[in-house]
């Protein structure tokens, strides 16, 4: 316990510090440094993580989630058979998991668990947890930069493109499977089922809390899951797939999801300065090639491992062997399987068997390649912004803050990585697995 603990906190408030160092670039006018990260790792955890902690873990404990140090538990089900319940601390490491999107869970089928997830009141509030602090920094940003329209800009694009992700999936799931209407299956909502495609989901939650959860989950890093999303639909499962592989910036991790977002806002201008033929500026900084590079070395890092280590696994037995499904299912499990290890996420398309030799090398590398290769030209981003003077805005600079450049930074994320980068081996996967599962209604 105190071991994960450590790692709970450390975790996040490594996060919160690297983003600080980052608007610090922004924010300071030829400055040498970018902060101390011991002080900012110190004040995330003692101002931060570990006061909103107490009172989220108290709160759990109130609406009855475990808080104990008991051994295993011997129950008599309805049916006289004999149930061994696990105890433990649950309410105080749940409490961190979710703040510091660290995920996993304290019990092995996670936040579907009635002692992990005890009522519809603590499904909200673990949910919102797993965003909170994430959305929070966007403020943070703009008080920093001394405008806060910005933060609420990042804000407005992070937003859009949670509703979007989190509105396909939903339709996705409440449409249901059509090979159970090909079978004459009656998957209609009545009084007597909830309808749509309920498998891998808590009947306590249903559709719509289970899809909620399954976008904020892997908009953020992490991974906490009340569903399986193994059992979701093609489309459904596609939106989890692809939060992770846009770098969780959609809220993203704590920390984290704010530095990946500003590192497409310094391409999006890049590429608004292109079109208008002037040098771009974000928030006062001129940026230049050493910027532009430095932010697509960092983003590119993140396809690199994801796409590599999945064409390794489809051409090796030892990864092929793990799949539980043959075809684009089977594909999608493995890509998923890389996508959420590279991005530090942890949920799973838990058909494949990852517990081998091969993928606890391979996944843990690539944990490792995700979290922290592609914080040094991050950094390297930040002491050069930092060392830049702030150039007064004049007529010919691109204004930050209103719906135009909500769109184009949406447009660049999405086709950047979205379109350019991930789509073939989606194609290969959920989309393919779409239009098969279709194939009766399309001919």
């Amino acid at each position: 316990m105190a071991g994960l603990t450590t790692q709970n906190f450390v975790s996040a408030a490594a996060g919160i510090a690297l983003v600080i160092a980052l608007i610090r670039g922004f924010a300071r006018r030829s400055a040498k440094t970018v902060g101390n990260f011991w002080v900012d790792l110190t004040r995330s955890t003692l101002y931060i993580l570990l006061p909103m902690s107490i009172v989220v873990g108290l709160v759990l404990v109130a609406l009855g989630m475990p808080q104990n140090l008991g051994s295993y538990v011997e129950a008599t089900t309805l049916e006289s058979a004999k149930q061994i319940i696990a105890q433990g601390p649950a309410a105080s490491q749940i409490a961190i998991k979710q703040l510091g999107t660290n995920g996993g869970g304290f019990f092995n089928a996670n936040s579907a668990v009635p002692y992990e997830n005890p009522s519809a009141i603590t499904n909200l509030i673990e949910m919102w947890a797993i965003l909170a602090i994430s959305a929070a920094l966007t403020y943070t940003f703009g008080r920093m930069v001394r405008d806060t329209r910005q933060g609420w800009a990042i804000f407005a694009v992070m937003g859009v493109l949670f509703l979007a992700g989190m509105t396909v999936t939903y339709w996705s799931e409440s449409a249901g499977n059509p090979a159970f209407v090909a079978a004459n299956v009656d998957t209609a909502p009545s009084d007597l089922q909830a309808g749509g495609n309920m498998e891998g989901k808590e009947v306590r939650f249903g559709i719509a809390n289970s899809t909620i959860w399954a976008a904020a989950t892997t908009d953020a890093s992490n991974g906490s899951v009340n569903s399986m999303h193994d059992s979701y639909t093609p489309l459904g499962g596609i939106v989890p797939i692809v939060n992770m592989q846009l770098g969780e910036i959609i809220f993203g991790g704590v920390g984290s999801g704010l530095y990946g977002m500003l590192l497409f806002a310094i391409i999006a201008v890049f590429v608004a300065g292109l079109m208008v033929g002037r040098t771009p500026e974000y928030l006062g900084k001129k940026i230049e090639a050493k910027e532009v590079k430095m932010s697509m070395l960092a983003i590119l890092i993140l396809p690199l491992s994801i796409l590599g280590f999945t064409a390794l696994a489809v051409v090796l037995d030892a990864g092929l062997s793990s799949r539980a499904n043959m075809g684009p299912h089977g594909f999608s499990e493995i890509l998923y399987a890389y996508t959420s290890g590279t991005g530090n996420n942890g949920s799973a398309f838990a058909g494949l068997s990852a517990n081998t030799l091969f993928y606890n090398v391979t996944i843990g590398f690539a944990m490792l390649i995700g979290r922290f290769i592609m914080i040094v030209p991050m950094m390297a981003v930040a002491g050069s912004l930092a060392a830049k003077k702030i150039v007064p805005a004049s007529a010919g600079t691109f204004p930050t803050t209103g719906t135009l450049w909500v769109g184009l930074l949406v447009g660049v994320i999405l086709i950047i990585m979205g379109g350019l980068t991930y789509f073939p081996a989606l194609a290969l996967g959920p989309v393919v697995e779409h239009f098969s599962m279709n194939a009766g209604n399309l001919f």
